[in-house]
């Protein structure tokens, strides 16, 4: 339809206009919080790590640190937010 695509432009056009100079279109707030996030995983399994004390739990019949268990959460976590920007690129056309 050729109402649509026009409008469609126009609203792309007034976007670009908006944005400050220096920003690229695919600068998104996931990318920008990206490496601060795994950082801040990383800095966080340091300290479990380092807090939790030589607790064990028994899982499925064998001892588990629980330290260990609380790392799984946390990666689990870091990996959610790996593929989390994988689909935005993926999404975005991998600008």
């Amino acid at each position: 339809m050729p109402g649509l695509r026009r409008l469609s432009e126009d609203t792309e056009l007034a976007a670009e206009e908006c944005r400050p100079e220096g920003v690229r279109s695919s600068d998104t707030d996931l990318e920008r919080k990206y490496i601060p996030a795994l950082v801040l995983f990383g800095l966080l399994g340091i300290l479990v790590w380092f807090t939790i004390g030589e607790g064990a739990v028994t899982v499925f019949g064998r001892r588990v640190e629980i330290r260990l268990i609380v790392l799984l959460i946390i990666g689990s976590f870091a990996l959610r937010t790996v593929l989390a920007r994988q689909a935005d690129r993926i999404r975005h056309g991998g600008e």
